[in-house]
């Protein structure tokens, strides 16, 4: 059953769903993590609520390209509310492997990213202005625990 799992993350870090630029993202923003240098942007395309449109670009190892590719899927079609409301152990459980604690930031980064897009989107919308971010400390430090 491992190697099933493992095939399919290998499939998702080759050919990844949603890989590509939104033209026009309600929210944006550019997550990294410095320890291995994976990053990953998450665009959202977000309308009456709802996540519409999802994207990203990225580079890095295969566990955080096919989790921003699973992520991607999940999220499409929900709204802002139940994206927001994902915790990290829903991740895990979608890329459906063991993770190590030292690759629990690179499993992280795509859903740290699209926590960062919509805190900055809901900031934005309050303020009346848009800006992307960029992100590069570590990711869920509080979910992944202390890194030894």
């Amino acid at each position: 059953m491992d190697d099933l799992y493992r095939d399919y993350i290998l499939e998702h870090y080759r050919r990844p769903h949603n890989f590509g630029v939104l033209d026009n993202p309600t929210a944006s923003y550019e997550g990294a993590n410095p320890l291995c240098g994976d990053r990953i942007t998450m665009m959202l395309g977000i309308s009456d609520g709802v996540v519409r449109e999802v994207a990203f670009t990225g580079r890095g190892c295969a566990i955080s390209q096919a989790s921003a590719s699973l992520l991607t899927d999940e999220i499409k079609g929900k709204t802002v509310e139940e994206v927001e409301r994902m915790t990290p152990d829903q991740l895990l459980d979608l890329i459906g492997i063991e993770i190590s604690p030292a690759r629990l930031k690179c499993a992280l980064l795509s859903l740290d990213t699209v926590a960062h897009a919509l805190a900055d989107e809901a900031a934005a919308h309050e303020s009346g202005t848009h800006e992307s971010g960029t992100h590069e400390s570590g990711t869920h430090e509080e979910a992944a625990g202390p890194q030894g």
